[in-house]
């Protein structure tokens, strides 16, 4: 639970400095007074509907060693902040410090130090009362005060956070209690928090790791900038690299289609060899030792070498290939290179030499 409670200063002086030492009258005991919802915003305890509920201050919670010690070095601030008071924003809200804490009577008092110009300005103008905010646990059940009050609620576990120098002071009820926040606001009264605490609430944004208060225009637009310009970096280094990719990409696409048209179907190859195979074969038998070395020479330099070697190299000069594999073919087959002499020199050993046969011999010869 956050509190806030009131003191007043008591004569105020000034030190050579110029700062503006004074003792103070804090927290008393007794008996407070709280709405029901202020207490027991969620009805666990039954209290949340009740006008009033009696909040016992105790000796043994004011006057406890840790919590008097825990005021001890906080600061003093102008109004009480929106929030507590903590090392990320002590200089927005440090006005000065509470130099030390001891009990008075039925009061704890604090020994204060304002040192800021403006603050010490505005207690000579008469802005004098106090608020101190601190933390404090609820303890629920059934506590009798010193003059014989039963209270259904008693503070407990205080821990100072800073004192707040206000324009009205405030007690009882008009004390702000949230139940679940260790450290919420102190002036949680929303009646009160316009009448006596002047500061605003700014809202603040975090850009790039750091706290921006919105209010700072150009500490805005150079955050705003700085994002805008890292995203136009990005876009930019990433299009590259897209392109990059790209080029990169289509130049192992162009690669493998290249490998590709390369790249004989293997039962060609075994064709081709088999083909060669048959040629070669059919040209030995056709020119025997005369063929000649077939390493590396096509099937129809083989067919041209075979007819050569043995007809003469006339036979194949000037002729097309087509008419190299006929003549190759026909020698396969046992043919010659000249049919009609082939056909006289069968007559030779014939017994036959009628005008008849020789006339059908020319004429089967020229068919």
């Amino acid at each position: 639970m956050y509190f806030a409670d009131r003191l007043t200063l008591d004569a105020p002086r000034r030190t050579k400095d110029g700062f503006l030492a004074v003792r103070a009258k804090a927290a008393r005991l007794g008996v407070y007074d709280y709405a029901g919802s202020e207490v027991d915003p969620e009805n666990k305890h039954g209290l949340r509907d009740q006008a009033t509920v009696k909040v016992l201050r105790d000796e043994n919670t004011v006057f406890d060693e840790r919590a008097v010690k825990s005021f001890i070095g906080k600061p003093i601030t102008d109004n009480h902040p929106s929030q507590a008071v903590t090392a990320d924003n002590w200089r927005q809200h440090a006005r000065g410090t509470v130099m030390g804490a001891m009990r008075d009577g039925d009061y704890l008092a604090f020994d204060l130090m304002v040192t800021d110009a403006e603050a010490i300005s505005k207690i000579e103008a008469g802005k004098r009362e106090l608020s101190n905010g601190y933390a404090a646990d609820l303890e629920f059940g059934l506590f009798t005060a010193a003059d014989g009050t039963v209270c259904p609620v008693r503070q407990a576990s205080i821990s100072g956070n800073h004192v707040a120098l206000v324009d009205h002071g405030r007690a009882g009820s008009n004390c702000a209690i949230k139940d679940g926040e260790k450290f919420a606001i102190c002036d949680a009264n929303p009646a009160a928090m316009s009448a006596f605490n002047m500061e605003k609430k700014v809202p603040k944004i975090t850009l790039d790791g750091l706290v921006v208060d919105l209010s700072d225009a150009a500490a805005v637009e150079a955050a705003i900038k700085k994002f805008q310009d890292a995203a136009t970096a990005a876009q930019k280094t990433l299009a590259d690299a897209k392109a990059a990719h790209d080029k990169e990409m289509a130049a192992k696409d162009a690669e493998i289609d290249k490998l590709k048209g390369q790249v004989v179907d293997q039962a060609k190859i075994d064709a081709l060899a088999d083909a060669k195979a048959t040629v070669v074969a059919d040209a030995k038998k056709i020119a025997g030792d005369k063929l000649g070395d077939t390493a590396g020479k096509t099937v129809a330099d083989v067919r041209r070498m075979a007819v050569a070697a043995k007809l003469g190299d006339a036979a194949v000069a000037d002729k097309s290939d087509d008419y190299i594999e006929a003549r190759f073919d026909g020698l396969k087959d046992g043919g010659t290179s000249d049919p009609i002499a082939q056909n006289l020199r069968d007559q030779r050993h014939s017994t036959t030499n009628d005008n008849a046969s020789v006339r059908d011999f020319v004429r089967a010869a020229q068919y």
